[in-house]
């Protein structure tokens, strides 16, 4: 039986290393997670770094809302 499209996703999601910025638990920092490439991809330049702060700034902005979910835009316009 061949996989649907959703569940070759979840494969695809599932097989990518996820993290936050700082390695720690995000309940912990307050920052987003994202896969482990996406995080060292944004932290090798300046705009990235930035883009990453102001995803941090936005999540944690949300936590504090009683928000467990914050559209902080990182994954905008991704096929995943």
């Amino acid at each position: 039986m061949a996989k649907t499209a959703s569940q070759k996703s979840l494969d695809k999601w599932t097989k990518q290393k996820w993290t936050t910025p700082s390695g720690k638990k995000s309940s912990e920092t307050g920052e987003v997670y994202a896969p482990k490439k996406t995080i060292q991809k944004l932290k090798s330049t300046a705009k990235g770094r930035n883009k990453l702060a102001r995803a941090n700034k936005k999540k944690r902005a949300a936590t504090k809302a009683g928000k467990q979910h914050a559209r902080h835009g990182l994954h905008k316009g991704k096929k995943r």
